[in-house]
């Protein structure tokens, strides 16, 4: 598979104007970081995915991963924009010509922010099926009403991707049948409130709520009834794309780890010299290495149209775990100095935590695999 060489020097090369003190003043005053986002679409490099008839580059999803991996070994945060590759893929391969027509090349040339995913709930969690916004159809619109939860970036976004019922549960045939996918223009939108949430790190997420929202029936992604399926193609994406995130996140550590255990001196020699510091780290880099084969096959099964969902799954937990796991090597590794903010490790440390639970929680993932790849009965 292309290792996207070009395109990982170049995005390296736009990150360096982004250094560790710029990350630190926005997580310090939770701010979304602007100049960073609008520097990634200056460049082209949010419109990656975006087929080049409509004003983007058409690369295919290993080329965006190169993208977010590399944001993240900087010691940047791609969180703040890479909704907009993984939400990218419900619109492109289930909407309609016209809606393509309509707002890709808006997004493509950075006028419009396609950035927020509506689809989490606080009375349902990860069962997703259990969902209780709804949409119900009148005349030509159909009005939205509920709430979503851990919607990042809504605030940052000029559209949603919304999940919604659109028949009530106990009058489908199928459980996964009934969930309609919307592209909600969020700029002029009476009725929708967004409330932030204050978290452990800076990512911008938010409650949603719905209050008779009203959204044209030509903003319906596909058919009536079937979002669920296309949600869950796009779900693929955001994971192998999360897992790059996460393989970024390992190289960051292990790389100012091991710097500082060649440079730090105690007793006489550096730290580095010592099993104890090297052993951890050896075991990272190993534990990075296996996550990254496993990302590049999920990624190749998703481009060449392979049901990929187990090993996005798995790729997804491999990579969490492999960052941090690194996270925890170069948290020993500085000791006291890993607490400082201006080394950077605790603050990737606290936004690499994230991936373990979300967007897919490990233990889900485990329940998924026992289930479909060991064939042991379902458990949830």
């Amino acid at each position: 598979m292309n290792d996207w060489s070009d395109i990982r020097t170049a995005v390296a090369k736009l990150c360096g104007d982004f250094p560790g003190d710029y990350w630190r003043a926005k997580d310090k005053a939770d701010e979304y970081p602007v100049e960073f986002v609008q520097a990634l679409t200056r460049e082209g490099w949010l419109s990656a995915l975006i087929p080049e008839e409509f004003g983007g580059s058409g690369l295919p999803l290993s080329a965006a991963c190169a993208i977010l991996e590399e944001i993240h070994a900087s010691g940047g945060n791609g969180a703040a924009a890479h909704a907009q590759m993984y939400v990218m893929g419900t619109l492109l391969r289930h909407g309609s010509a016209e809606q393509k027509a309509q707002y890709l090349p808006a997004v493509a040339r950075g006028e419009l922010r396609l950035q927020a995913f509506g689809v989490t709930e606080p009375t349902s969690g990860s069962d997703t099926l259990s969902l209780r916004t709804t949409a119900t159809r009148d005349g030509d619109n159909y009005l939205i009403n509920g709430q979503k939860i851990w919607t990042s970036r809504a605030r940052h976004s000029d559209l949603m991707v919304l999940l919604a019922r659109t028949t009530p549960k106990d009058q489908v045939t199928k459980r996964t049948e009934g969930l309609s996918v919307f592209l909600v223009d969020m700029r002029d939108c009476p009725g929708l409130s967004i409330q932030p949430i204050a978290t452990m790190m800076n990512h911008g997420t938010t409650a949603v709520f719905f209050d008779n929202v009203r959204v044209p029936a030509a903003n319906r992604i596909g058919e009536e009834g079937q979002g669920f399926r296309y949600i869950l193609s796009g779900m693929n994406a955001e994971r192998i794309l999360i897992a790059a995130e996460c393989l970024g996140d390992a190289r960051f550590f292990l790389d100012r780890a091991t710097a500082y255990a060649k440079e730090r001196h105690v007793f006489g020699r550096p730290i580095g010299q010592n099993q104890g510091i090297q052993f951890p780290l050896a075991q990272a880099h190993a534990r990075l290495h296996a996550a990254k084969l496993v990302v590049a096959d999920a990624c190749r099964r998703y481009e060449t149209g392979e049901v990929a969902g187990a090993e996005a799954n798995m790729a997804k937990m491999l990579a969490a775990e492999a960052s941090w796991q690194a996270g925890e090597a170069a948290m020993q590794t500085l000791g006291g100095f890993a607490f400082a903010a201006e080394y950077d490790i605790e603050r990737k440390f606290r936004e690499t935590r994230l991936y373990q639970v979300a967007p897919v929680s490990t233990n889900l993932i485990l329940a998924y695999v026992a289930e479909h790849i060991l064939g042991l009965p379902k458990s949830y």
